[in-house]
């Protein structure tokens, strides 16, 4: 008797679903996924969280004026790694709508690509609660915190 061979949602999975289900204008920021976490590693302690690693690439288009990268892309560069967060925690795509995000910036990005810590802090059937830290790439230094809440659909 043959055994059936099990498929992990991976991050290929993730990088096509990043492709094939955002807006265009959500697709023109270049994102890309570093890092996506389905599963903790050995040496995990008990806070691990599913989640991304996601790399907003710099880019004059997103700056206002003095260089500086404007909020409102980091917003939705937040927005965005959560959802591919909670890919990593539910193991697949599931449909889902912000309900709540919540960011304080701490600091200007100027000139450097932006990377994106998104974590799953606790998944229920109906809603997903997460937390992103925004890292300037140039010195890995925070430029912003989120919180945010899903409704999964």
């Amino acid at each position: 008797m043959q055994q059936e061979e099990v498929t992990q949602f991976g991050i290929d999975d993730a990088r096509r679903v990043l492709g094939e289900v955002f807006a265009p204008w959500v697709l023109d920021l270049n994102l890309s996924i570093e890092r996506f976490d389905v599963a903790p590693p050995r040496e995990a302690g008990p806070d691990w969280q599913p989640g991304a690693i996601l790399r907003m690439p710099f880019s004059e288009r997103l700056c206002r004026n003095g260089g500086v990268v404007c909020g409102q892309a980091l917003m939705a560069f937040a927005d965005t790694s959560m959802v591919i967060a909670n890919l990593a925690a539910n193991r697949s795509y599931r449909p889902m709508t912000t309900v709540d995000q919540t960011t304080h910036f701490m600091r200007a990005v100027n000139a450097a690509d932006v990377l994106a810590d998104a974590r799953v802090v606790r998944l229920g059937r109906t809603m997903s609660f997460g937390r992103v830290t925004l890292l300037s790439a140039t010195d890995n230094k925070p430029v912003a915190m989120v919180s945010s809440a899903f409704a999964m659909l």
